[in-house]
């Protein structure tokens, strides 16, 4: 992942009306990529590089991400100890280790935001001090161009406060909403993990472009700008998908065509059982941990 170019000067004055929290201090724990993807994003969106730090095991990666942004490595318990935010984004397989080392230095006056797909909060409540406010969020890698869509669940003790903490750090990455936590497993599968079948099916009209005679150049710039056309225009009319649709297809016309075609192959509920499936999944993960969740 590379850093992002610098926003427009209209984007910028957008992002301007989301004043980033001067002087709360924020650490992101794992600098994979969703965590390179809120690093940068919160770069972008006006947080300073002061204001940020990052852990990553990994020395080489630690490096590389010095590098590429400016912004301070350090170990967790130094995170723990410095941060007013902590912001978990480690593997799911990977939260038991680190919660080992944040449950002797970290105290309940340290917001913990947790990115870790199908982790409830009351796994980080039974494993930290008691007190310590933790925030579920389910985010997605469109953070890396501030157009995330990211979901936020208050644990047992997160209050009002915590909760517009974490909105105010999401808000410089893209958009927010507030659910039940019990709706979280449900979010992973249709946004988190929503970007990937939105780049499964454009690589595969890609390939039905240059099946069809077109250079690969001119099926990418066809079929990316249709998306991002189609994106704005439910974004923006609030028209329900089906009226969008239909208004495009024409009886007896090209587009139905390929509709019917769709529906024979059983595109619809192909996507139903694989969204299913990865809410199956994150359950899973949950359960992973003996909460009984």
């Amino acid at each position: 992942m590379r850093p992002v170019a610098r926003p427009s000067e209209e984007r910028a004055r957008a992002e301007s009306s989301v004043c980033p929290m001067t002087g709360t201090t924020i650490a992101v724990l794992g600098a994979g990529k969703i965590g390179e993807a809120l690093l940068s994003g919160m770069l972008n969106g006006g947080y300073r590089v002061d204001e940020l730090m990052f852990s990553e095991r990994h020395s080489e990666r630690a490096k590389e991400m010095t590098t590429r942004y400016g912004i301070r490595a350090v170990d967790v318990a130094t995170a723990a100890s410095e941060a007013d935010v902590l912001i978990v984004a480690v593997k799911p397989q990977d939260i038991e280790p680190l919660l080992d080392e944040l449950a002797p230095v970290i105290t309940p006056s340290t917001l913990v935001v947790s990115l870790c797909a199908g982790l409830p909060t009351a796994l980080y409540e039974r494993r930290l001090p008691d007190g310590v406010p933790v925030v579920r969020v389910m985010p997605n890698t469109p953070a890396v161009v501030g157009q995330a869509m990211s979901a936020i669940s208050p644990g047992g003790h997160a209050g009002s406060e915590h909760l517009n903490t974490v909105e105010r750090v999401l808000a410089s990455v893209g958009k927010v909403i507030r659910v039940p936590e019990s709706q979280q497993d449900a979010v992973t599968a249709l946004s988190g993990s929503g970007p990937a079948y939105f780049f499964y099916l454009v690589e595969a009209m890609i390939d039905a472009g240059i099946l069809l005679g077109l250079p690969r150049a001119v099926a990418e710039k066809l079929i990316i700008q249709s998306a991002v056309g189609a994106a704005a225009m439910l974004a923006e009319t609030g028209e329900h998908p089906v009226i969008l649709r239909e208004a495009i297809t024409s009886p007896a016309g090209t587009t139905i065509m390929a509709i019917r075609e769709l529906e024979r192959h059983g595109v619809r509920a192909a996507l139903l059982a694989a969204i299913e499936a990865a809410r199956d999944r994150s359950e899973e993960l949950g359960k992973a941990h003996n909460l009984g969740d």
